[in-house]
């Protein structure tokens, strides 16, 4: 992530971000069994390509539903998935966040209903969106809708989102695909370079 210095302190920019949609979760609710028959393969995929986005300082951003604990925190969401009762625990032990990660909180489907995470890409200088995590077909597939009609590039690796039934998931894929322009790829075929290259403000 590059950094200048502003007003004394250092702004940071990265104008690729790394979006990861509801992954700390506790799968508590109906058809969840289903939803983690995908979601736990998806999540070692995920694990590798946000490790890849540190290395490459691309800025990671969880945005996560608030589960309409209004009260509460995304830590303290990330302390409960965590516990040995939880049915998420193995996907949030896979994708729990570290410190110079980004969090942004939501109260329905799109990452961008009433969040700041316009907010904080505007801040960052984000144009092109890396969007990963669950549902494909429900909030990976609304976030994209709203971010599309924000103007940004985005980027969707097949293997890192997951649905209900994988056939769901292709759907909202080749969806995605043809009506907002977004790049379907296997994570370990990411366009870095076409994505680093034409996402850099001259």
């Amino acid at each position: 992530m590059n950094t200048d210095t502003v007003d004394g302190g250092r702004k940071e920019k990265s104008p690729v971000a790394l979006l990861l949609i509801d992954v700390i979760n506790a799968f508590d609710f109906p058809e969840a069994d289903n939803l983690l028959e995908f979601a736990l393969p998806m999540a070692d995929k995920l694990r590798r390509l946000r490790e890849h986005c540190r290395d490459q300082g691309i800025a990671v951003i969880y945005v996560n539903d608030n589960f309409g604990h209004w009260r509460s925190d995304f830590h303290r969401q990330v302390d409960r998935c965590l516990e040995k009762d939880c049915k998420g625990r193995p996907i949030v032990s896979l994708l729990q966040p570290s410190e110079e990660d980004y969090f942004v909180l939501k109260p329905a489907h799109s990452g961008f209903f009433s969040t700041a995470l316009e907010v904080l890409l505007r801040y960052l200088e984000s144009e092109t969106l890396i969007i990963t995590g669950v549902a494909t077909n429900m909030c990976v597939q609304f976030t994209a809708n709203d971010a599309y009609f924000r103007n940004y590039r985005l980027c969707i690796p097949r293997d890192c989102v997951a649905a209900n039934t994988a056939k769901a998931s292709d759907a909202a894929l080749e969806q995605m695909a043809e009506t907002l322009k977004a790049m379907i790829v296997d994570s370990s075929d990411m366009p870095w370079d076409n994505l680093l290259k034409n996402s850099a403000r001259t």
